[in-house]
């Protein structure tokens, strides 16, 4: 009865160390490799694996083991290779009191005589096996094997968590290096400096809350020494601003080059942005032409905050007659 309380104490303890490890180690390798050497030394197994499956290629590759004569990387086949491949097909539990005379076994340790595999299921999905082995006849009675068929379904739920914390990382990763990517774009599509222009102090910048956004201003030289001067924000933020900007960039410049007058110049945009832009996205825009010759500054405003005059005599805001923002509907821009 004593050496039944001490083996009872011992599987709870070790049941208790493995749930404290899957709550604390997110590293699928050092949790794996923590896992077996804890249940081998623990019961005396000569031999334990963990096999989780490939399913581009329906085998199951080593991934973690302790004991002799295992490279990681080794693969069985699911339904040709042992018992671990008989396991994949069944999904039920395999015991092989004496794997001299089982059907299922493959040659692996030659001190080996009795081995346990287990499949790893999650959501009724086989995503690999936990196998054991021990060098005696019948080593694994069924309240044993009960016992680690309970500390399978806890390896099983820590590897899909595993797995699942390293495509999200990876995900994370490669969003991250995408948004670098558009933002160091997005800044090449920001003028590298301001123009000079004599008479005229021009400066600008733009300080992004996100990697990128819908803020945009800019600047176009055209004829008979005129500067197109550009300000404009879309709605919203992030990447889906970021690509509107680009879009509505394209077909201002495009419209600019003719020499029209602000507000015509806007007009148009309007009407190509009404028939593209998506449901619920606006943009905001101001477009000013300096006549540097006359000292004479003409601009349209697209529900843009209004401009400020700042003089001798005071500051002031410059209204415009007219201009909804682009994109919500057909408008005139004074």
């Amino acid at each position: 009865m004593h050496d039944e309380h001490e083996e009872t104490i011992r599987e709870l303890l070790l049941l208790q160390r493995v749930a404290q490890r899957i709550s604390s180690i997110l590293d699928l390798d050092r949790l794996l490799e923590e896992i077996l050497t804890d249940v081998c030394q623990t019961f005396g197994y000569r031999r334990s694996t963990l096999w989780l499956k490939d399913d581009a290629t329906n085998e199951l590759v080593l991934h973690g083991w302790t004991g002799p004569h295992h490279r990681e990387g080794d693969r069985f086949r699911i339904g040709v290779d042992g018992i671990v491949g008989r396991v994949g097909v069944t999904l039920e539990t395999y015991y092989a009191p004496n794997v001299l005379v089982d059907p299922y076994y493959q040659f692996g340790e030659e001190q080996s005589r009795s081995e346990l595999a287990i499949p790893l299921v999650v959501g009724g999905r086989l995503i690999g096996i936990f196998d054991v082995e021990h060098t005696e006849i019948d080593a694994f009675p069924p309240a044993r094997i009960r016992l680690l068929e309970a500390l399978a379904g806890h390896v099983a739920t820590a590897v899909e968590n595993a797995r699942l914390f390293r495509q999200e990382r990876l995900e994370k990763e490669r969003m991250s290096k995408e948004l670098h990517e558009a933002q160091q774009i997005q800044v090449g599509l920001f003028p590298a400096q301001s123009p000079e222009v004599p008479g005229f102090a021009i400066e600008a910048r733009c300080i992004p809350c996100r990697e990128v956004g819908g803020d945009w201003f800019d600047y176009l030289p055209l004829d008979d020494g005129r500067l197109g001067v550009i300000l404009a924000d879309v709605s919203g933020k992030g990447m889906a601003a970021a690509l509107l900007m680009s879009s509505t960039r394209s077909i201002l410049r495009l419209l600019a080059e003719d020499g029209l007058p602000p507000g015509e110049v806007l007009r148009r945009i309007n009407r190509t942005l009404l028939k593209d832009l998506p449901a619920a996205r606006f943009v905001t825009m101001i477009y000013a032409v300096l006549d540097t010759a006359h000292r004479r500054l003409v601009f349209a405003n697209a529900g843009h905050p209004y401009p400020l005059l700042v003089d001798s005599t005071g500051g002031r805001f410059l209204p415009t007659e007219a201009g909804f923002p682009l994109g919500i509907r057909d408008s005139a821009f004074a």
